[in-house]
């Protein structure tokens, strides 16, 4: 049953996201749809949407597609055939940012050459 969820997830998040491309228009520079997480009664679906831009495009993006849930779910229902049309829930997803701040910290950090680490000479060196 593990494998047929995963499969719905990875189909709902390519048709949910070709839709939104389609239907949806939006501010911030890009909108995608990270990943789907449906219930095991396929009546709820998590979508996780990433937005690449200002805080304030974040939260238009996010009003624009609870605005459009129902037409969204409707042309979902359109194209993908389930005994249940899932009931969709947009969350935003900041792991992207959260990501970027990690890589930016780690590149701030200022490594001191081995020599100053005082670190053993390798077994060629004398």
């Amino acid at each position: 049953m593990k494998h047929r969820l995963e499969r719905v997830n990875e189909l709902i998040r390519r048709e949910l996201s070709e839709i939104i491309n389609r239907e949806v228009t939006f501010h911030a520079a890009l909108v995608t749809v990270q990943q789907v997480d449906i219930t095991a009664d396929l009546k709820h679906a998590h979508v996780f949407v990433s937005v690449i831009g200002s805080e304030d495009d974040a939260k238009e993006a996010m009003a624009r597609l609870h605005a459009s849930r129902v037409n969204l779910q409707h042309l979902l229902s359109k194209r993908v055939v389930l005994k249940f049309t899932p009931h969709l829930h947009f969350k935003l997803d900041e792991s992207i940012e959260r990501g970027n701040r990690i890589i930016d910290l780690l590149g701030e950090i200022e490594i001191p050459p081995d020599d100053q680490l005082g670190a053993p000479p390798l077994p060629n060196e004398k």
